[in-house]
């Protein structure tokens, strides 16, 4: 279908590369289109589907969004009330969609929906939704802290009428494939935000080793450099922890535990760091001229973004068995 057929390791070394983009929005629309958007298509979708909508979204020719969280339904996806009623051989959609990335640009939507009553992990489906059908509605652009390259939309569906044809896999197994979708979103995520907090730390250093503060360079306050030196190591060390994790997915491993572990860790350490480096760089950190604002304002996502920390945390816990069975 226009892809390469390699691993997913290939994909978070280009990760990891986009990473070198000096603002978080253009490698989150990337990931987007690339790795979140359309890998349930990939793995369960139909032939046709997949000559419909993923080769042209692997050649660019199309853009695609994740119609997923909703106004009371971000982390919790289970607890989602856009429905997909099966009227002869089409759905007809109803509810709406928030913070949905490239949603004011995209050409489809992969869209999770619930097609039946039941158990909330039993009654849910993926839908490849064309966005220019009658009943779609994009209310507003949203206007956000960061990643203001990237739009970000809140989406409503009247009566929307999708062929059948148009269903991703199975019915009702639409929880099951977007949790699969949800460790590669997340391993993604945390390959993108390891050159950043380099780049950040290398600036930082560069800055406070020519700033002068009574007559001396600011880099050579102990309190500064040993605080960049632990923050260097922090970079390390999650990125350890994110290979080891890919080299034990790409082998077929469940690596909830470890993707949740390190997706947690990437976005504590995008506070730290930039909040730390911001602070050595005094009132310039403050001004939108410096990288070190910017990135303040564009990785403080990492920690909401593809399931919060706490919801990491959560997940954890679970696969340590540190929390009651159901």
């Amino acid at each position: 279908y226009g892809g390469m057929g390699l691993d997913f390791s290939y994909s978070i070394a280009v990760a990891e590369e986009l990473g070198s983009i000096r603002c978080g929005g253009i490698p989150m629309a990337i990931g987007v289109q690339a790795g979140m958007a359309t890998p349930a298509l990939t793995r369960f979708g139909s032939d046709e589907l997949k000559k419909q909508f993923l080769t042209p979204t692997i050649a660019g020719d199309l853009v695609a969004c994740l119609g997923i969280s909703e106004v009371g339904a971000g982390s919790d996806v289970s607890n989602i009330k856009t429905t997909a009623v099966r009227k002869g051989d089409e759905y007809v959609i109803n509810g709406g969609k928030m913070w949905t990335t490239s949603g004011c640009q995209a050409d489809w939507m992969c869209l999770l929906a619930n097609t039946g009553e039941g158990h909330p992990h039993r009654n849910k489906s993926l839908i490849c939704l064309p966005m220019n059908l009658p009943g779609i509605q994009i209310t507003k652009k949203i206007d956000k802290l960061g990643m203001r390259s990237s739009d970000t939309a809140q989406i409503f569906f009247e009566d929307v009428r999708v062929p059948s044809k148009n269903l991703i896999g199975e019915e009702g197994m639409g929880f099951t494939y977007q949790m699969l979708q949800f460790q590669e979103e997340r391993l993604w995520g945390v390959a993108t935000v390891l050159t950043p907090l380099e780049t950040i730390i290398q600036e930082t250093i560069d800055y406070t080793r020519q700033r002068k503060v009574f007559d001396q360079s600011v880099l050579h306050n102990q309190v500064v450099h040993f605080r960049l030196a632990e923050l260097a190591t922090e970079v390390e060390l999650l990125r350890s922890l994110l290979y080891r994790t890919i080299a034990l997915y790409v082998e077929g491993n469940d690596v909830t535990k470890f993707a949740s572990m390190a997706k947690l860790k990437a976005g504590r350490l995008a506070r730290e760091v930039t909040d730390s480096c911001l602070q050595f760089w005094g009132g310039m950190g403050y001004t939108s001229e410096v990288l070190v604002s910017r990135f303040y304002r564009d990785l403080r996502l990492m920690s909401i973004g593809g399931g919060t920390d706490e919801t990491m945390l959560s997940i954890i816990c679970k696969h340590m068995e540190t929390l009651p069975r159901e």
